[in-house]
C-alpha cells in the first residue's frame, strides 16, 4: 500500500520509514506523489493542522495520507513557540538563531521553570476522507546553552533529564524510542497495521 507522508523534511520522511519497517507500505514523499504546493497551516491545534495537511492531500492525490504538525511548548514563556514553531521569528530564520533567542528569553530562570515539551500529531486521511489523529509528546527542560548537531531544529537547546543530555546529543535510535514524533508515530504504526491491504 502507497501512503503520502505530506513533508518536504528528509529527516520525517527518515524517520517514519524507519518505524514502518517491515509492514507492507511505501512510504512516498509529497513530491513523489506529484504535489508540490504548500498546505497552509490555518489551524490553532497541532492536530487541526495535521488534519488541515493531511486532508487537502488526500483528496488532491486520491491516496491515503500521513501529515505531521510538531513544536516545542516551553510553560515559562507561555508554550511559545507551540504551533507557531517552524515560523518563530519568520520562517527563513535559521534555527541556531531561533534557539540562541529563546535561550536569551531564558535567562536566569532556574532550571525547574525551564520545563518544556515537544508535541507531535500525526494525522492519517483515507481516500474516502476519514481520519484518525495520535499526539506523542516528550517532557525536558530547556537547556542553559546549545549542545549537539544531531537531530535538527530546537534539539540542541531541548535537554532530556533522564538520558543527561539534550535531544541533539541523542543517537537516532535513541532518539526514536523517546521523541514526540517517534511515540506518535508508533501509535499510528497500530492504526496502519489495521488497515486492509497491508
Amino acid at each position: 500500500m502507497k501512503v503520502i507522508f505530506a513533508t518536504g523534511n528528509e529527516n520525517k520522511l527518515r524517520e517514519i520509514r524507519q518505524i514502518t519497517q517491515g509492514m507492507d507500505i511505501e512510504i512516498i514523499s509529497m513530491k513523489d506523489a506529484g504535489y508540490y504546493t504548500d498546505v497552509e497551516e490555518t489551524g490553532s491545534t497541532f492536530e487541526e493542522n495535521a488534519y488541515l495537511k493531511a486532508s487537502a492531500i488526500a483528496a488532491r492525490c486520491h491516496l491515503p495520507t500521513l501529515a505531521d504538525d510538531s513544536g516545542l511548548e516551553i510553560d515559562y514563556l507561555g508554550k511559545e513557540p507551540g504551533i507557531y514553531s517552524s515560523r518563530y521569528m519568520g520562517e527563513d530564520t535559521p534555527y541556531p538563531v531561533k534557539n540562541a533567542e529563546l535561550l536569551r528569553r531564558l535567562e536566569g530562570v532556574p532550571d525547574e521553570q525551564r520545563t518544556a515539551r515537544f508535541v507531535c500529531a500525526v494525522c492519517y486521511v483515507r481516500p474516502d476522507g476519514s481520519s484518525e489523529t495520535v499526539r506523542g509528546t516528550m517532557e525536558g527542560r530547556i537547556a542553559h546553552k546549545i549542545a549537539g548537531s544531531n537531530g535538527f531544529g530546537y534539539d540542541p537547546i531541548f535537554f532530556v533529564p533522564e538520558k543527561g543530555c539534550t535531544s541533539a546529543e541523542l543517537s537516532p535510535e535513541d532518539k526514536n524510542m523517546i521523541s514526540h514524533r517517534g511515540k506518535a508515530l508508533r501509535m499510528m504504526k497500530e492504526i496502519l497495521e489495521k488497515e486492509p491491504g497491508v
